[in-house]
C-alpha cells in the first residue's frame, strides 16, 4: 500500500502562486506515475498535471491540462518521496480541492492511491 499527504495549501489572491506537495510513504517502489488532480464545487474531478516514473527515476515525463499550462510546474523530489506542484499566476478559476494520485504497479497489491485533498482558494 501507498499512503499519499498532501500539504501547502492555502488561500491567496489572484496572480500569486502556492506550491503543493504530496508526501508518498509504504510501497512507494510500486508507484508508476505521480499526478495532481482537482475538484471544484459543482464540477468533476479533473487531472492538472502528471509525471511519470517512481521514486527510482530520474528524469519523467511530465504533462499539463491545457488550463495550467505554463504556470504549473510538476516535480519530483526521489530522496524525500515527494512529488511538487509549484502554481503561478494563480487565477480564481483554479480554487478547488487539489488531490495527490498514484498509480502503482501490475504486482503491487493496489492499483492507485489517493491523498485526502487540500483546498486552494484564489480570491479576485
Amino acid at each position: 500500500q501507498v499512503q499519499l499527504v498532501e500539504s501547502g495549501g492555502g488561500l491567496v489572491q489572484a496572480g500569486g502562486s502556492l506550491r503543493l506537495s504530496c508526501a508518498a510513504s509504504g510501497d512507494t517502489i510500486c508507484i508508476t506515475s505521480t499526478g495532481w488532480y482537482r475538484q471544484a464545487p459543482g464540477k468533476e474531478r479533473e487531472l492538472v498535471a502528471i509525471i511519470t516514473g517512481d521514486v527510482m527515476t530520474t528524469d519523467g515525463s511530465t504533462r499539463y491540462t491545457d488550463s495550467v499550462e505554463g504556470r504549473f510546474t510538476i516535480s519530483r523530489d526521489n530522496a524525500k518521496n515527494t512529488v511538487s506542484l509549484q502554481m503561478n499566476d494563480l487565477k480564481p478559476d483554479d480554487t478547488a480541492i487539489y488531490y495527490c494520485h498514484v498509480d502503482l504497479g501490475p504486482f503491487c497489491p493496489d492499483s492507485e492511491s489517493w491523498g485526502q485533498g487540500t483546498q486552494v482558494t484564489v480570491s479576485p
